[in-house]
């Protein structure tokens, strides 16, 4: 018997002139400024990019959870010889990018599927071949990450090559937030060679970033990428040294 999935509805708001993306909720689950469609607006999305600190040029980039495509969006137009693939559950958050957030339409380097994002990172041809995975799951309430178990992160670092990295979102609600996070953060460590996590920006989004093999940190050749990446793409990356050296002094 096949099961009928009804898939929130989508639902878009705009205030001065940045339009946001909704699922049966008045949480936002995605945002594009208007006037610049192909920069990333939120500060949490822009910590998804933190792996750019440690690669310039990867092969194959991976987002589980669509959003309002602005991972997406940016990978496809930063990184021009770079294959970018986006896994999204729900078909109306796929309709919505394409009408309403400037998703431009698959191509040789760009392919969007619709599909479980479990199921995509647990087939065996999606193995060892991701260079970077960025995860922003989340259901319509935007509760907790949709999935964060330990079977989950494995699966992920199963398909990443042997440098690869991971960007993950720790969103959460007053309520369950802490726990979720130590939670999530206790099943990247079991699964990765090293995780790092940023200072909590607003509405509790922390940002991650796990390596599959541990990379040897020179604080001033970070600084120095980041001024780079700040050049080129017009992020503030000098703060994620910042965070990532916080983070570092804080363990010690």
């Amino acid at each position: 018997m096949q099961v009928h999935i009804v898939h929130p509805e989508v639902s878009i708001t705009e205030f001065r002139g940045v339009r946001n993306l909704h699922l049966s909720s008045e949480a936002i689950q995605g945002a594009m400024r208007l006037a610049m469609p192909d920069q990333i607006e939120l500060e949490y999305v822009q910590q998804m990019m933190m792996w750019m600190l440690f690669s310039d040029a990867p092969q194959h980039i991976v987002q589980l959870g669509l959003g309002a495509a602005s991972l997406t969006k940016f990978c496809y137009r930063q990184f021009p010889q770079t294959r970018v693939t986006a896994i999204e559950l729900n078909p109306n958050v796929i309709q919505a990018c394409r009408q309403d957030f400037k998703l431009p339409p698959d191509d040789e380097r760009l392919q969007v599927l619709e599909m479980d994002a479990m199921l995509y990172v647990s087939n065996e041809k999606n193995h060892a071949s991701i260079d970077v995975l960025q995860i922003d799951l989340y259901d319509a309430a935007a509760e907790a990450p949709a999935l964060g178990s330990p079977a989950f992160y494995r699966a992920c670092a199963d398909c990443l090559k042997e440098d690869g990295m991971l960007t993950v979102n720790l969103f959460g609600n007053p309520q369950n937030y802490e726990a979720n996070c130590a939670d999530n953060i206790a099943a990247l460590e079991a699964a990765f060679d090293a995780v790092v996590w940023l200072p909590l920006v607003h509405d509790a989004n922390t940002v991650a970033i796990a390596f599959k093999r541990a990379p040897v940190v020179d604080f001033d050749d970070l600084y120095e990428r980041a001024t780079a990446i700040r050049l080129a793409s017009k992020l503030p990356a000098a703060k994620w040294v910042n965070g990532l050296k916080a983070w570092m002094e804080e363990q010690s």
